[in-house]
């Protein structure tokens, strides 16, 4: 059988045997990623096996390159790839892509048993430094200004004009409304022109 015929095969066999496997992804017909672990888990990894053209009598390349695997060390990833590579060597001629996946299931433990997870962020707490007022009293008081919502700022900013000076009339309406309530409050019948 050709390398193709192989591949073809193997390919075949993937899909039926994967089918519904959450945890495995086929990126095209050469390239595959499984996730060893369950979301969530510390200790989950994800490795991606892609064919070459002459896969299976030249061996796959092996990654963990995946953005899932970021905090995962460099050196635990490399001990990682290492033993899968052990596993290539032997398995070489044949289809090997199922087995060097149940291989990394069986032995996750192992291979994680150096794992320290890297945190990719940093910590608010280093971020921000928390100092204790001084309590030692002041002899200057400082007036606080007072702050205004983005929508008092907004209301203002409508009420006047480009200069900031309310616009000439801005408050007779309430100037009428206070008359005419002084004038029904005192029971004369007034008319306003």
């Amino acid at each position: 059988m050709s390398a193709n015929e192989d591949q073809e095969m193997e390919l075949e066999a993937l899909r039926s045997i994967y089918e519904g496997d959450e945890s495995f992804r086929e990126l095209s017909p050469v390239s595959f990623q499984y996730r060893i672990g369950e979301n969530g888990d510390p200790k989950a990894f994800l490795i991606e096996i892609s064919w070459t053209e002459t896969y299976p009598q030249t061996p796959p390349i092996i990654s963990m390159n995946a953005f899932f695997n970021n905090t995962i060390s460099s050196a635990v990833k490399q001990s990682i790839l290492a033993k899968l590579q052990e596993a290539v060597e032997i398995h070489l001629g044949t289809a090997m892509t199922y087995t060097l996946f149940e291989y990394a299931k069986d032995n996750k433990e192992q291979f994680m048993e150096n794992h320290h997870p890297i945190n990719s962020t940093i910590p608010i707490s280093s971020i921000i430094s928390v100092e204790t007022p001084n309590t030692a009293p002041s002899s200057k008081k400082k007036d606080k200004k007072e702050q205004l919502s983005k929508a008092q700022k907004r209301k203002l900013a409508d009420k006047t004009d480009h200069k900031g000076q309310l616009p000439r009339g801005w408050n007779w309406v309430d100037v009428v409304k206070k008359t005419e309530t002084a004038i029904s409050a005192s029971g004369t019948n007034c008319v306003l022109l």
